[in-house]
């Protein structure tokens, strides 16, 4: 593969923004280990971060091949590399088994229940491709799908799950979800001439910002919730507090009738939030009480 086709690959699939994603599986992993008395050894912890490129990889591709006609029709996406006949159709659909080859493969290497679990886990990244054509709630399951990271990677680090790791996994779906609701009111008019569905189409541009604010007014208390039932040391709430200050700058940036900012509050904001919290919640777990 070229150096060309590999760049043309990478941003299909958006690699870079796996930054918003991998902290919190890496959160997830590094307080499984240590409620277990140590940290996880760097053959979990590279295994865990295969599958999580995996995962990303094969459900990114799915999504702009079951959106393929609406990118098409979309001048925002029409430029993509699948519409604008970068990709093939067939190139796309074989990347796509070769990342779900992937997420298998590195579950597999971790436990038998990260193995037993893979093929749900694609399941519900390959339907959230599919639940803008039906519900205005399709930002929840995006949400969802990166959720699932934290609760993931403490299966793979113990090989089983425990049940405060929902918290965090809800906390993530109410970030990533929330976030979403700010990049869809881009597309309001699209999504009404093509018949798709939104929060933003539903409840307006407004409504919409309101809606994203309260669910990371709700991600707050339930990283305050976690952080209290893990006993995490201080770290952890000046983590809080430092993603708290950057999600009100990222609604600052955004309001109903001034979008032009919206990309420095998807990507720029977010990825320093996930890094931040990584490194907050990262030392907290290391100094925490067992």
């Amino acid at each position: 593969m070229s150096k060309s086709r590999i760049r043309i690959v990478l941003e299909m699939i958006k690699f870079e923004h796996s930054v918003f994603a991998l902290p919190f599986a890496l959160v997830g992993a590094l307080l499984a280990a240590r409620a277990g008395g140590s940290l996880p050894s760097l053959r979990q912890i590279l295994w865990i971060v295969i599958a999580m490129v995996g995962a990303r990889s094969a459900a990114m591709t799915m999504n702009r091949i079951a959106d393929l006609e609406f990118d098409r029709r979309n001048p925002r996406t029409a430029n993509r590399a699948l519409p604008a006949g970068e990709l093939t159709l067939g190139f796309a659909w074989a990347f796509t088994l070769i990342a779900c080859a992937v997420l298998v493969l590195a579950a597999w290497q971790l436990n038998p229940l990260a193995l037993k679990l893979s093929p749900v886990a694609l399941a519900i990244l390959f339907f959230y491709s599919y639940t803008k054509r039906f519900t205005a709630w399709s930002h929840f399951v995006l949400g969802f799908c990166l959720g699932m990271s934290p609760a993931a990677a403490w299966i793979a680090v113990r090989g089983s799950l425990d049940l405060r790791m929902l918290i965090l996994c809800a906390a993530v779906t109410l970030w990533v979800g929330g976030f979403d609701v700010l990049y869809a009111c881009q597309d309001v008019e699209f999504d009404k001439t093509a018949g798709l569905y939104s929060i933003p189409k539903r409840f307006g541009i407004a409504g919409a910002l309101l809606i994203a604010r309260s669910m990371h007014i709700l991600m707050i208390g339930l990283l305050a919730w976690l952080a209290w039932s893990f006993h995490l040391a201080w770290p952890a709430w000046a983590g809080i507090a430092v993603v708290a200050a950057l999600l009100g700058y990222e609604h600052s940036l955004v309001k109903p009738n001034d979008l032009s900012k919206i990309n420095a509050a998807f990507f720029t904001v977010n990825g320093y939030i996930s890094l931040l919290f990584l490194l907050f919640w990262g030392a907290a777990a290391v100094v925490m009480r067992p």
